[in-house]
């Protein structure tokens, strides 16, 4: 009686081949799931923050001598801004951008995580808008530490939210090639966080660059 060729060390193998594919399929939804995190928690703060500064500043239109309530002191000072031009561009106060703007970003996080499948066009007016949200926040940084020289602490929460959802949404059409070329690799989105946590830093430094005196009283240094 002869062996079965079938049998044996083979066997094993055979069974491996779902396994595989179903950890691939888990490993590649996993990046797909956090984007949509961030889309939808970005979204939801970048909203509740463009929401309050927008009421603030309403107030402060009704009555010159409202304090905001994100006004702290003379450095971390919304109410400073807010009666700058700067504080409203495009002739309007600059929130109602982020009214208009965030709730599309959570629709699209939640559309993520519904494991909706995105054209490749809808990824890249995402892009589009991200990108043009980032340059908008670098110009209003400029704008606070070079020349208003004051800081809106809840400004910065949306600067935060800004810069993630950017750059997550960058770093998904890479790795899809949406941008074009080859799709980037696995390296890239694993490791891509110390990227933006290196840009944080970046902008952490020139704020406190910008008050040295004030951050140093604060940790006991002046």
């Amino acid at each position: 009686m002869t062996a079965d060729p079938t049998a044996g060390p083979t066997a094993p193998l055979r069974a491996s081949g779902p396994v595989d594919e179903d950890v691939d399929l888990v490993e590649d939804a996993a990046p797909v799931r956090g984007v949509g995190w961030v889309l939808l928690v970005g979204g939801l703060v970048g909203a509740v923050v463009a929401l309050v500064l927008l009421i603030d500043k309403l107030e402060l239109l009704a009555n010159p001598d409202y304090i905001p309530s994100c006004s702290i002191d003379p450095v971390l000072s919304c109410g400073t801004i807010m009666k700058t031009w700067q504080a409203s561009l495009l002739g309007f106060p600059n929130p109602v951008i982020g009214l208009l703007t965030f709730p599309l970003v959570i629709v699209s996080g939640a559309l993520v995580l519904s494991k909706v499948e995105l054209p490749r066009w809808y990824w890249l007016a995402l892009q589009a808008g991200s990108f043009a949200g980032v340059v908008f926040v670098h110009w209003l940084i400029v704008q606070s530490l070079v020349v208003i020289n004051a800081l809106c602490p809840y400004c910065i929460v949306a600067w935060v939210a800004v810069l993630a959802i950017f750059w997550f949404t960058t770093m998904h059409n890479l790795r899809e090639g949406h941008l074009g070329g080859e799709p980037a690799g696995e390296a890239l989105v694993r490791r891509h966080g110390w990227g933006l946590a290196a840009w944080y830093l970046l902008i952490v430094v020139a704020v406190v660059a910008t008050f040295p005196a004030y951050f140093g009283a604060m940790v006991g240094l002046a």
